[in-house]
């Protein structure tokens, strides 16, 4: 039945609402600027799914989102226990957004495990949707619930709604040939649709998806399509939910353009195709699978068809060992990885730094140490990538700071590469890589040219007049040795890790060369041209600068904005390049009496910034596998403002 929309009301808290008139009766509309919500379960429910699936329809939509998928590291944790639960948090708006929300106005729990493991994050009034048929003294006590939450009056402050989501499930699907256990699968498509509902969601999308995504099993398509339905028309006909709620489009938060959701692991994929396009050259990948990396791997695999290869290796070490050859025959060769894959890669990419290839080491890092924490967001690897190889081996970083920019940050990490000749860390990590919100697709004349000269003769006459190739002889400019591709006549030389002579490339155990040659890198990567570092000072008259790096600055661009509402005068900088630090840094950093560095590790930006400025810089961390919320950002920097 179609729903005709009455002239709004204003209530008593000034929210407006207008009256919608259903078959049921009158339901009210609120209009919302925002609204986060949090879906959780079992990991085997299906709340990445659900939340994708809600994501997307709200990307379509046109509201600006960002969101926060969280999950166990085991494959498939035990059943209804607290480290098996599976979330996915989504903050959606009609205006520009940074973070996925400090707190759920919205969570829907599938089980008793899912209501406990995340009550504590909810804030009195927030409503709570959770499945009844799920709430048996088994299940509860398997997760320290003495008594039933939903009897005892512990959830007096929020807004329940008990709503028996397996029973009405396998209610709808009757008419389905399916067993009970078959039906009861496709409960979180109720709860989708249940949410659609509410939220004035569009439904076409997640329609069609579930036609193609059980193309060849129509049945089950058929049957999650009708939970779909039934879980809308309960929304609609219940009288358990009398308001539904509208969260207008964000028409002004977005320039002009074609927009779609992305995650920074497909963003970073389309960036890595993108910069081989752009550069002319076969895009090589070599890598081992690695949890939260490994979806570039699969991503990647799927564009054989703008020359893209990848290879699957045995170990890390043989995925960057291919990776590395691939460079030395002419590819823009990358390797993928987190921190565990960083460790093993290390000899390596020395040997890189020694030959001077182009190569990408994509970092998605995640908790440490050892294989630590796989599924939980980190800022661990810095200093690893900044030091982490034997001898004086330097490599350019870049970090992205959303998961849209992990685009750009690939096509940047691209052009140091190629021009500079040497191997570039990429830093990402685990909020951004499974993250995602909505990205303007760039028109292609607006990408770089990345295109690059290959020797084609020699380079350097002999004392006696002899035309040769000399490996090592660099360009004056940017010291970028020459690159050859292996077949090329005439262009034969002596490559390997053993130190080399500057120019001719011949094995030198002398001190004086291996002196200069120490030294030549370093300057080469010193040399590197990055952008000057911008500051949002909006008045000039802050003392305090917020400093950081990678994916804080959702978190520290939201602080900063609530203390400015305040009335407290904050600055604000961020870092994309962490080597070569950019010019003005120094400049920058002591034109303010307080410099504050939120990391999600102990400091490790801090560390560098303090020994190379010798500026007492504050450090702020945070080691818990989740990314900082604003709220809480916001109160330290008041504190050091006030301090």
């Amino acid at each position: 039945m179609t729903s005709q929309v009455s002239s709004p009301a204003e209530q008593a808290d000034g929210t407006v609402v207008a009256e919608q008139h259903t078959a049921a009766g009158t339901k009210g509309v609120r209009r919302l600027d925002r609204v986060i919500i949090r879906f959780a379960g079992d990991s085997g429910d299906g709340m990445q799914l659900t939340g994708d699936r809600f994501t997307s329809e709200t990307a379509s939509f046109g509201n600006d989102l960002s969101t926060l998928p969280n999950f166990p590291a085991e494959i498939r944790a035990p059943a209804g226990t607290l480290p098996g639960v599976s979330s996915f948090q989504l903050h959606f708006a009609d205006h520009d957004i940074l973070t996925p929300g400090d707190a759920p106005n919205v969570l829907v729990a599938m089980n008793p495990a899912a209501l406990k493991a995340n009550i504590g994050d909810l804030p009195r009034g927030a409503e709570i949707i959770v499945n009844t048929d799920e709430f048996t003294k088994r299940a509860m006590q398997k997760v320290g619930y003495d008594a039933s939450p939903l009897e005892d009056g512990s959830l007096d402050g929020y807004h329940l709604h008990p709503v028996p989501l397996t029973t009405l499930t396998v209610e709808a699907l009757k008419e389905f040939d399916l067993t009970r256990k078959e039906a009861e699968r496709s409960k979180n498509m109720f709860a989708l649709g249940l949410l659609s509902w509410m939220y004035h969601r569009p439904t076409e999308g997640t329609e069609k998806f579930l036609r193609s995504k059980f193309a060849k099993k129509p049945d089950i398509a058929a049957a999650n399509i009708a939970a779909f339905r039934a879980g809308w028309n309960f929304g609609e006909t219940t009288e358990d939910f009398a308001v539904s709620y509208e969260v207008a489009p964000a028409a002004t938060a977005f320039p002009p353009g074609v927009y779609r959701n992305i995650s920074g692991n497909l963003a970073l994929a389309y960036g890595l195709v993108a910069a081989s396009r752009q550069a002319d050259l076969p895009l090589f990948l070599g890598s081992y699978p690695i949890t939260p990396a490994s979806d570039i791997l699969h991503e990647l695999s799927k564009h054989k068809n703008f020359g893209v290869r990848t290879f699957q290796a045995e170990d890390e070490i043989a995925g960057i060992g291919a990776a590395l050859g691939a460079a030395f025959g002419g590819s823009l060769a990358v390797t993928t990885t987190s921190g565990p894959g960083v460790a093993l890669k290390s000899e390596t990419i020395g040997l890189a730094v020694s030959l001077e290839l182009p190569l990408l080491v994509v970092d998605i890092q995640r908790g440490g140490p050892s294989t630590g924490l796989p599924t939980k967001t980190e800022q661990a690897d810095l200093l690893q990538a900044m030091y982490g190889r034997n001898g004086e081996a330097p490599v350019p970083v870049v970090a992205p700071r959303t998961p849209a920019d992990c685009f750009d940050a690939a096509l940047e990490a691209a052009r140091i590469a190629l021009t500079y000749r040497t191997p570039v860390f990429l830093l990402s990590d685990g909020y951004l890589a499974n993250g995602s919100e909505p990205w303007r697709i760039p028109e292609l004349e607006d990408l770089p040219d990345l295109r690059v000269r290959f020797a084609q003769g020699p380079n350097h006459t002999t004392e006696d007049g002899t035309e040769v190739f000399w490996p090592y002889k660099r360009d004056p400019h940017t010291l970028a040795r020459p690159w050859a591709i292996p077949g090329t006549p005439g262009l034969e030389h002596r490559i390997g890790g053993i130190e080399k002579q500057d120019g001719t490339g011949n094995i030198s155990y002398d001190p004086a060369n291996h002196d200069f040659m120490v030294r030549t890198r370093q300057a080469k990567v010193d040399g590197i041209d990055v952008p000057d570092l911008g500051v949002d000072d909006p008045d000039g008259t802050a003392h305090l600068l917020v400093l950081g790096w990678g994916s804080t600055y959702g978190p520290i661009t939201a602080a900063v904005r609530r203390l400015r509402r305040a009335g407290q005068p904050v600055a604000q900088a961020h870092l994309r390049h962490l080597n070569p630090f950019p010019k003005n840094l120094g400049e920058v950093l002591r034109g303010y009496d307080k410099v504050v560095i939120p990391e999600m590790n102990l400091g490790q930006l801090a560390t560098l910034i303090r020994a190379k400025y010798l500026v007492d810089a504050r450090s702020y961390n945070q080691v818990n596998g989740m990314p900082f919320k604003a709220e809480q950002l916001a109160a330290a920097l008041k504190e050091a403002i006030d301090d």
